[in-house]
């Protein structure tokens, strides 16, 4: 609270327990209520009172801190967002712990698993003729998936023997699933409807029910975790929601594992074996994929096959994807799945890009009323660069478009060029000399080509910087933003340099880069340096005027050499010739 500007006392009651307390008074009180305050309106109520009846007496102690003296203790690293042994920070007025989708005592660790809930459909089930729910295969499933991870608490080999210690007292596992969202689908049901909760709330019921029961069978074979204490078990608010027939057998006989079920995200291994991951819904059924290749069209496997079935057909409305879906749906979703995990859970409520902030506020407290224990949410967009782009919403090409042979319709397209462009030209100082650098916009007004002037005419220089703006003026005229394209270019470069600290000029591509930064990205950067300055600051090997000095000998400054990689290739002598390695054309 003092992170908060809120002056306290800690203090104890009389009640049974002695729990804490902490006392307000006077504006820390007023201040407590504008920045913190209650969730329930019932906690609200009673803290206005007290803030009204506060108003009216003395002011209360001053929040002021007297500085006396600064004394030197010597240097050391310092973290600004880690405080020892409890792992949380203040950010922007809020107690948050570092990231972890599991949470774990000191030293402790969980296996996971996770249950492909895809091959659990059967053509023919007790759920109807269109088919249904192979039960019996998913207990039989479920009590392998406990088993196996309760063998291989025993079998791991532990780095460290705290771990090692942790794990064999309390056999911490997590079984999860993934595959959900593929089994909806082929059960005709669609992701987030009211009319699915029922069926959500019999599936993870009958999971935690399976799992639990297995649990139990194992310690009747080899004897519950050592940490096991049945009464304060039992105590456990997701223990006390048990059937009570698997509370009895706890009481009577224990329980092999502290926890038993984690959602996990299961992103690689759900996209490894071709099914939804995880709890989420796909998050489209056709998307480009953003990995270092580039963008790469795919199609869910499930949908391809409906639309081979039915020619000329949309979807049906049970394939739902999560930017389909209203981030309240992504919620209840969890809320349902939250009530049968009795460990960590991991769903993203997916938002749209106007998603407001008054919206988000609602959508934490529409998580916290319906009992979940964490929430992720994402507004699309919000980051420059993200992992799937739901191919869903890529405009048509328009009449402007530039048709790729063989492309598929939905492929970004480049823009035409207009027969009338406006751009600027910056001059700047780079290892390999002066570079060129011109940046046209589009009539509209966005970034649209760049061209680039490096080296001699016909040099392998001028081949290879030409082709690195052609590359960049095609990205540009797709539609990829000039923020990514000069993130890929800016801070290449080799051995030599020209300039120091934010004037510096690795390569090329980096001068491009700065200059792209320059002109559209932010003007406050350092301008360019000018010719003379550039030499002045270039380092030891390099000079404007194509000479340099290098441990007192002068060397001259070629084209590319094909051999060592260096601008060391010279016309001399009636020969071209590399003075570096001395590679010869001749």
């Amino acid at each position: 609270l003092l992170n908060l500007g809120i002056f306290s006392r800690q203090g104890r009651t009389h009640t049974e327990g002695g729990g804490g307390t902490l006392r307000l008074s006077g504006p820390s009180l007023g201040r407590f209520a504008l920045v913190v305050g209650f969730l329930g309106p019932e906690q609200t109520a009673h803290l206005q009172a007290a803030v009204d009846a506060a108003r009216h007496l003395p002011p209360g102690e001053e929040f002021v801190a007297t500085f006396q003296g600064l004394i030197p203790a010597g240097r050391e690293t310092v973290y600004d967002l880690t405080v020892p042994d409890v792992e949380a920070f203040s950010a922007n007025g809020l107690v948050v712990h570092n990231c972890a989708e599991q949470p774990l005592p000191a030293w402790g660790v969980c296996t996971l698993a996770h249950v492909n809930l895809s091959r659990m459909f059967a053509d023919q089930g007790e759920d109807g003729p269109t088919g249904g729910v192979d039960w019996e295969r998913l207990r039989r499933t479920v009590h392998a998936g406990v088993r196996f991870l309760d063998d291989v608490v025993d079998a791991t080999p532990y780095f460290f023997a705290e771990n090692r210690d942790n794990q064999r007292k309390e056999r911490r596992v997590g079984l999860g699933t993934m595959g959900l969202a593929e089994l909806l689908i082929r059960l005709g049901l669609r992701y987030g409807a009211p009319e699915t909760e029922p069926f959500l709330d019999r599936l993870f019921g009958f999971i935690r029910d399976a799992a639990y029961a297995c649990s139990i069978e194992l310690a009747k074979e080899k004897g519950p975790f050592p940490a096991f204490d049945a009464e304060r078990y039992l105590q456990s608010g997701f223990v006390r929601r048990l059937p009570e027939a698997l509370r009895e057998e706890i009481r009577e006989h224990g329980i092999r594992n502290v926890t038993l079920l984690t959602q996990a995200p299961t992103g690689t291994v759900g996209t490894m074996v071709d099914t939804s991951t995880g709890i989420e819904p796909y998050f489209s059924f056709k998307f480009f994929r953003q990995s270092r290749l580039g963008f790469d069209e795919q199609w869910v496997p499930l949908a391809q096959q409906w639309l081979d079935q039915h020619p000329g057909q949309e979807l049906p409305p049970h394939f739902v994807s999560a930017m389909q879906l209203t981030p309240e749906e992504h919620i209840r979703v969890q809320a349902v799945v939250q009530r049968y995990t009795d460990s960590s859970i991991s769903k993203t409520a997916n938002a749209p890009n106007g998603y407001t902030r008054e919206q988000t506020e609602q959508l934490y407290l529409l998580a916290y009323e319906t009992g979940c224990k964490g929430v992720t949410i994402y507004r699309d967009g919000s980051r420059e660069e993200q992992v799937l782009h739901d191919a869903s919403k890529e405009e048509a090409p328009g009449a402007d478009a530039v048709a790729v042979p063989g492309a598929s319709p939905s492929v970004p397209t480049a823009r035409a060029r207009p027969s009338l462009v406006r751009g600027q030209t910056v001059r700047m100082e780079a290892p390999e000399g002066t570079v060129f650098v011109t940046l046209n916009e589009h009539p509209d007004g966005t970034p649209f080509e760049i061209f680039v002037q490096a080296g001699k005419a016909g040099s392998d220089l001028a081949a290879s910087v030409e082709a690195i703006a052609r590359l960049a003026s095609l990205a540009l005229r797709s539609g990829i933003a000039p923020s990514a394209i000069a993130d890929q270019l800016s801070g290449i470069g080799g051995r030599n340099s020209v300039g120091f600290g934010p004037r510096r000029v690795r390569s090329v591509a980096d001068a491009i880069a700065r200059a792209m930064q320059q002109v559209w990205l932010d003007a406050r950067l350092p301008a360019p340096l000018p010719q003379a300055a550039a030499a002045e600051e270039a380092s030891p090997a390099v000079a404007s005027n194509g000479q340099g000095h290098a441990n007192g000998r002068a060397t001259r400054r070629g084209d590319l050499c094909p051999v060592c990689g260096e601008y060391a290739l010279l016309y001399q002598e009636g020969c071209v010739t590399c003075s570096s390695c001395g590679h010869s054309e001749c």
